[in-house]
């Protein structure tokens, strides 16, 4: 039984022998057992170190006895929303119900109640009063202290608060929960678990909190947006394991949040014995009536390689969660998964990712941040790489190669994000050659967002001429390697900082290159980024300057439309927004042009209309004609 599935009912703990458990881990998600999914790493790190463990996937938030499956846990309850916040996984930027989730069998939606972590805690806390909660994963990670939630437009206290529980593992928790459960399992109470990097605790004094940076208080950060600014780029500052400062969060008097350090990176050989565990790698076989666990076919075939990414993107929160050092498995790791991936029957001979966050990043940006952490102020890429930078492929170049040699493997595909700037800095072009020749199926996926620079520095995205370096990078040795081979462009739109003008400067760059998206993501604004901080308070958290945020749904609509503006439904939107910006010179029947004008009806004769068809409309769409044509040549001739 020890290679099996953890228990999830009371037949389960029998079959093992156990008459009580030491942790009831309480998921959003369905049970899978694969470490794609937090849940799994997290039980597994515990049974290793010698605790019981059981799993109850998606209870019945409305009825309580769904919480008591496993009966009371000796040291706790483990909660979790998922691995997706509830939120994003419920709802559209434009907060429309999905009808889908990828996480429960059959891919049904409803399985889970909005604020997920929250919710299960408090039907926890009403039948099991004292026993201790510890919330951990991304949503609760994400919502640890004060944050904006777009769903109810407001500021939100820390999840701990509103939760009822009695800390948060935030961030990778292998170390912290280990910390916690070894602390329980010692006889020490909940509430005097303070000291324990990676956690979040609540104390009704700062008497021993005697090295934290005080932030402003809930109330204030509520009356005045601008010091929300100021505290979630103090937080920001201090998301490393090395440099990171404790933080204190006021609520009232008698009341404060407390932010320890973060957890330190773990080690290869942690990350090795992380991905070693016994995992079944599928879902549980109790939902297999139901049509099993969509999302496992997503990463069933795919390798994880490294976490954490030193990219720095504003509407990432990786920087919050798994923050900026990098930390990577050895390819012996890597390599003894991937031979028990090619033993799968369904196996077909595709390794479809070997990657993570950033695919291409496989050790940290410089030497010195494994003693004495990231640059608070500085970002390694930009805006332009740092001088200290470590460019470097050979590792990743040399795993790739010892897993394409491996008996079974046809082809191994990278569909994690690949930095394209982090490959233009890049003076050596054997990693750009061998991920054209071997690692790319017809298409390539990137993200350079935009186009505008000004956009473009809001997000954290390096200037459009480095990605316009890397196309020709790309091309060229496509065309070295005699394949017909493309770029798939991820493109955003309605982001802080995005005008309708930008806006238009994208869709000509789109027109230029003779594509039409497919998809297109408006800005959504998800808890502890830069880019949702700009969108809840209009300032810029780094230097506290106004952005323009385009909040007003049709000006989205606007946006967005622009992107695809081929498409024939967005065609008032798009003529629309051209006329508002005076770019008529966009519509027409030029190559240039966006949109042609619509069709016009000639007067009939004697309807007491004094133009003809040639001197009426006629003749002022060929003069529109004329006006385009002449401006396509004052752009040629640089007026």
């Amino acid at each position: 039984m020890a290679n099996g599935f953890l228990p999830v009912c009371k037949k389960d703990m029998e079959d093992r022998g156990w008459k009580q458990l030491d942790f009831v881990y309480v998921s959003g998600d369905a049970y899978v057992d694969h470490p794609s999914f937090g849940h799994a790493i997290i039980t597994r790190v515990l049974e290793a170190h010698g605790y019981k463990v059981g799993i109850i996937a998606q209870p019945d938030w409305k009825d309580k006895s769904s919480i008591t499956e496993l009966g009371e846990p000796r040291l706790g309850f483990l909660v979790s929303g998922g691995n997706m916040d509830s939120m994003v996984n419920h709802y559209t930027v434009s907060k429309k119900r999905r009808h889908t989730d990828a996480y429960t069998p059959g891919g049904v939606m409803g399985k889970r109640p909005d604020y997920a972590a929250v919710v299960y805690s408090n039907l926890i806390r009403q039948v099991y009063k004292k026993t201790p909660i510890i919330l951990g994963g991304i949503e609760a990670s994400l919502r640890r202290m004060a944050h904006y939630d777009y769903w109810s437009d407001r500021l939100k206290r820390s999840i701990l608060l509103d939760s009822g529980a009695d800390l948060i593992s935030y961030g990778m928790g292998e170390r912290s929960i280990v910390e916690i459960a070894d602390a329980l399992e010692s006889g020490i109470d909940v509430s005097d678990i303070t000291f324990i990097p990676g956690t979040v605790y609540k104390t009704k004094s700062l008497e021993n909190v005697y090295d934290a940076v005080v932030l402003p208080g809930y109330e204030q950060m509520k009356a005045d947006k601008k010091e929300y600014a100021r505290s979630f780029y103090t937080q920001y500052c201090n998301t490393d394991p090395f440099s990171g400062k404790r933080l204190a969060e006021p609520y009232n008097d008698h009341l404060y949040v407390i932010q320890n350090p973060p957890s330190e990176p773990l080690s290869m050989e942690e990350m090795d014995e992380i991905y070693q565990y016994p995992y079944m790698r599928t879902y549980h076989p109790s939902y297999e009536a139901l049509g099993g666990v969509p999302a496992v076919s997503e990463i069933r075939f795919s390798l994880i390689s490294n976490r954490g990414c030193f990219g720095g993107c504003s509407f990432c929160a990786l920087t919050f969660h798994q923050g900026r050092i990098m930390q990577v498995r050895s390819h012996e790791s890597l390599l003894d998964e991937a031979v028990k991936i090619t033993k799968e029957k369904d196996f077909k001979g595709y390794i479809h990712d070997v990657g993570g966050p950033t695919a291409n990043f496989r050790q940290p940006s410089c030497e010195k941040q494994m003693t004495r952490g990231v640059c608070k102020n500085r970002q390694c890429l930009f805006p332009k790489p740092c001088k200290n930078l470590k460019v470097d492929h050979s590792d990743y170049v040399e795993l790739l190669r010892k897993l394409r040699a491996l008996p079974g493997v046809k082809k191994v595909f990278i569909r994690s994000g690949i930095r394209f700037d982090y490959v233009v800095a890049d003076q050596d072009e054997t990693f750009l050659r061998e991920l054209c020749q071997y690692h790319v199926s017809g298409q390539l996926k990137v993200a350079p967002e935009h186009v505008s620079d000004q956009v473009l520095q809001k997000m954290g995205k390096p200037q459009n001429q480095v990605y316009q370096e890397f196309v020709r990078k790309y091309e060229k040795m496509n065309q070295k390697l005699h394949k017909d081979q493309y770029l798939v462009p991820y493109l955003m739109s309605s982001h802080p900082g995005s005008t309708l003008r930008d806006a238009i400067e994208l869709a000509e760059h789109i027109r230029d290159l003779g594509y039409m998206p497919e998809q297109v993501q408006d800005f959504y604004p998800t808890p502890s980024t830069i880019s949702t901080c700009m969108y809840y308070t209009g300032v810029d958290p780094r230097d506290m300057k106004p952005v323009y945020v385009p909040k007003n749904p049709h000006e989205k609509a606007m946006q967005r439309a622009l992107i695809q503006y081929r498409d024939p439904k967005n065609y008032d939107l798009v003529m629309e927004a051209l006329k508002k910006c005076g770019r008529m010179d966009l519509v027409g029947f030029d190559r240039h042009c966006l949109i042609r004008p619509r069709k016009m009806t000639v007067p009939k004769q004697g309807s007491g209309s004094k133009q003809s068809p040639r001197s009426g409309q006629g003749s002022d769409l060929k003069n529109r004609k004329k006006r385009s044509i002449r401006n396509v040549h004052k752009k040629k001739n640089g007026k």
